[in-house]
Formats: structure tokens, sequence, C-alpha cells
């Protein structure tokens, strides 16, 4: 059981660290482009290209330092991150779930109170 544990443990790690430390590519075939080249396309036209569907990245010195997106496809990435997020805490809570299932009354005692010390509360209402 306790080899278990330990595999869960790691096979959490990699995953934390695939989801959240790499840089995984979410713009595919983006349009790469210098920042002097943006300013001669003008602004007028990179929304338009990215209203046409197109990922543009502005780059400094062969650095990524910008992207122009549409307001779609910045949804489209949102709702990815999302996802993602989900599916990681989906992974850990599966890996790491012993089973074991804690009372309302342990719950509650282990903050300090009982379900009569709660029904002893004043409603925020009143």
């Amino acid at each position: 059981m306790a080899l278990q544990a330990a595999a869960c443990e790691q096979s959490h790690g990699r995953l934390y660290i695939y989801l959240y430390s790499s840089r995984m590519a979410v713009l595919h075939d983006a349009t790469e482009l210098t920042v002097t080249e943006a300013a001669q396309r003008g602004v007028a036209r990179l929304v338009a290209d990215a209203e046409q569907g197109a990922d543009l990245v502005v780059t400094r010195r062969h650095q990524p330092i910008a992207a122009v997106v549409s307001m779609r496809r910045l949804n489209e990435l949102e709702e990815a991150a999302a996802d993602l997020r989900d599916l990681a805490l989906v992974l850990v809570r599966a890996a790491t779930d012993t089973g074991r299932r804690k009372s309302m009354d342990e719950v509650l005692s282990a903050f300090g109170h009982t379900r009569e010390s709660l029904a002893a509360l004043p409603d925020d209402d009143e």
C-alpha cells in the first residue's frame, strides 16, 4: 500500500509539473513578426488578421513578447486552461483518494463545533 501511495505521489508530481510548469504550445501555427513588422502592419491590420483567425506572436530579439488573437480564440484558450485545471484536480483526487470518508460530526469537531453549536448561532438574515 505504501508503494502504491509513493507511485501516486510521483505521478501527481509529474502531472503537476507538466500542466503548470511546461510551456505547452497553445498558439498553433502562429505567425511570428517582429515589433518593427507589427508597427509597419499597423494596429488595424493586426486586428483584422486576428479577426480572420490568425494567431500572431510579436517578437523582440527573437523572444515572444506579445500575442494578438481574436476574442473567440482568447475564450477558447481560457476554457482550455480551466479544463486543464479541472482535469488536474480530478486526477490528483483520483490518485490520492484513500477511500476514507469523514462524517459531518467529525468535520464539525475538527473546526471546534457540533451540530448543536451551529444551530445556536444567529442567522445572518435577522
